[in-house]
């Protein structure tokens, strides 16, 4: 297959990523889970849990999605230097494994919304530990984030380096991995966060759209042309 076709479904796969991504993270969970609320988040997620089991299999097309775009990207570059592709597809991987591991916490919040188990365990308690369960799918989801930053850090310096690749999409790779590692660590580190969770949501969200979509789209419609096989000089 050459590399025409191989850009092509990696574009294909990463629209994707980027449409299964933001429906389960931003248009599900986000509308189903309320800050400091575990009540009215509980009701909310008893109301769409029809819903919110649907986006985790969205989460699930996104992580299948994430490993043939690791594939894919890795036979793109690997003519650019091969141990530094191969580094951005374990990257990616990585978090591909992380993301799979981490859709449990999803499951043991729709557990403790059972009635069986609100019973159990009273619904006080059971709104307590899912609010837990969901806490724990978001900063697992922030820690899977920083592979995933280190993977598109390495792959936009070897976008730079390539000679088949617009340089500006490797530059805005690296804008994009900025700003998932410096969310993903305030998200770790600070104790406040949730105070500026919307400024931080801005540094990440608008460059990873604006620069992931447009990565996606020149994939589409212009890709790459060269033969995988064929002589592709790195710059040097």
């Amino acid at each position: 297959m050459n590399t025409q076709k191989l850009s092509l479904w990696a574009g294909i796969s990463y629209l994707l990523i980027i449409a299964t991504g933001i429906t389960a993270e931003m248009g599900v969970r986000a509308s189903i889970k309320v800050p400091d609320d575990a009540q009215a988040t509980m009701m909310n997620l008893i109301a769409a849990e029809s819903t919110f089991r649907l986006a985790v299999v969205a989460d699930l097309i996104m992580i299948v999605c994430d490993v043939i775009v690791a594939l894919l990207f890795f036979l793109l570059l690997k003519p650019v230097n091969s141990p530094l592709a191969s580094l951005a597809a374990i990257f990616r991987l990585m978090q591909a494994t992380f993301l799979s591991l981490n859709l449990m916490h999803l499951f043991s919040a729709i557990a403790l919304v059972q009635p069986g188990t609100v019973t159990a365990l009273g619904q006080e308690v059971a709104a307590a530990q899912m609010m837990m369960a969901l806490n724990a799918h978001a900063l697992g989801y922030s820690i899977g984030l920083v592979f995933f930053g280190l993977s598109l850090l390495v792959l936009g310096y070897l976008m730079i380096k390539s000679t088949y690749i617009p340089r500006f999409l490797g530059y805005v790779m690296l804008i994009v991995s900025a700003g998932y590692l410096i969310d993903s660590g305030a998200q770790i580190l600070m104790t406040r966060y949730a105070d500026f969770a919307h400024l931080f949501a801005l540094v990440v969200f608008v460059p990873a759209l604006l620069g992931e979509l447009t990565l996606a789209i020149w994939l589409i419609f212009r890709g790459v042309s060269v033969p995988v096989h064929g002589r592709m000089q790195a710059q040097a």
